[in-house]
């Protein structure tokens, strides 16, 4: 926290070296605290991809000293199917398929999960992700990026007013389901800009007429961003009652699905189309490491798991790591004319990947 709210952001090299710094600690707290050594363990997890390949590095190397001093099996796991799968925790009723809407900082997408690491991408961001956009906010706006700023603008958001600043919902016109929110941070700068704000003078400190103008930004902000999720959600629902009829659930979850006012907004969508909004609570929202074991739970209970590595690694060992890694196949209709994204070094989907794997077994059987 301390962290970003120095450089108003992720910082790679200072984030990998707090990685770095504390692991060993945060291991043994989390084993302390569960009464447990690694002797009582059955498996390692550890994300793999997508993010920072720097900080990636860090958890994996960790993973693999502890599998290998204590030869245990080791599960790879995708970040953003952790989010989605943390619902099945806390939700019993949760079965397969279901939708979710996972939405990040670094991350925007709607997937239609048809069983156990096999996603439909129905819709992406073609840009920025929502948690970006209100971390750009809260920055532009003065406000305490110690705890994030999806929380800061939320909290402000509640004493201005939604319609004061008439910022457009990004991509009215496309008829998909992704989603864009660079055009909306830079609306936002705009405003800022034209009410001459100055985000090195805190929110706590500011005029009573700067802080209203603050707060009238931030609830305009956050009304339209909400507005956009849930026109691309409605449209994503429909999608996916065309391919799985059976859908009864939809999860939303990711560090921006702690919002309030985005669970509520999205609550009135989600039932108006007869399913059950599912979230997580907001401590297996944000990232956190329950997410990531349970993940490697429900892989290593199917047998989708790695050997234990050797105890000792070659100093030059190229470790699996996966920044760019797709979550599901896009969807045919929800390919986005408007998106270019780079494809070089995208790593091939835990979809492709698991159904490759599944059909070699096959073939292997018969």
């Amino acid at each position: 926290a301390e962290l970003l709210a120095q450089y108003g952001g992720v910082a790679p090299k200072q984030a990998e070296e707090a990685h770095s710094r504390v692991i060993d600690k945060v291991v043994q707290d989390a084993l302390d605290r569960a009464n447990l050594t690694e002797k009582d363990l059955s498996a390692v997890a550890v994300t793999i991809g997508p993010g920072l390949g720097l900080c990636l590095r860090v958890g994996v190397q960790k993973a693999r000293r502890v599998a290998g001093a204590f030869n245990l099996p080791i599960v790879g796991v995708h970040h953003m199917e952790a989010h989605a799968l943390v619902a099945r925790l806390v939700e019993q009723d949760l079965s397969f398929p279901f939708m979710a809407l996972l939405i990040s900082g670094g991350h925007n997408i709607i997937v239609l999960a048809h069983k156990l690491g096999q996603y439909t991408q129905l819709g992406t961001t073609v840009d920025d992700a929502i948690g970006e956009a209100f971390d750009k906010t809260a920055k532009w706006l003065g406000l305490d990026l110690r705890r994030s700023g999806g929380p800061a603008v939320e909290e402000l958001a509640l004493e201005g007013d939604s319609k004061s600043v008439m910022f457009n919902v990004p991509m009215k016109n496309h008829k998909d389901c992704n989603f864009s929110f660079a055009g909306l941070k830079t609306q936002v700068r705009l405003a800022i800009e034209a009410r001459k704000i100055d985000a090195k003078c805190p929110v706590s400190s500011a005029t009573r007429e700067d802080r209203r103008n603050r707060a009238d930004i931030a609830a305009s902000f956050q009304r339209v961003a909400v507005l956009h999720l849930e026109e691309k959600c409605e449209r994503a629902i429909d999608w996916a009652l065309k391919l799985e009829p059976s859908i009864k659930h939809m999860v939303v979850s990711g560090g921006v699905a702690s919002n309030q006012y985005v669970r509520s907004r999205l609550n009135n969508i989600v039932e108006n189309k007869n399913l059950k909004l599912v979230c997580p609570p907001p401590s297996l929202c944000t990232d956190n490491g329950v997410m990531v074991a349970w993940t490697g739970l429900e892989h290593f209970r199917v047998g989708r798991f790695d050997p234990p590595p050797p105890a000792i690694e070659p100093d030059d060992y190229v470790y699996d790591l996966r920044p760019r890694w797709p979550l599901g196949e896009e969807y045919a209709q929800g390919r986005s004319e408007a998106r270019s994204l780079r494809t070089a070094r995208v790593h091939p989907s835990l979809t492709s990947i698991i159904r490759a794997a599944d059909s070699l077994q096959q073939q292997t059987q018969t």
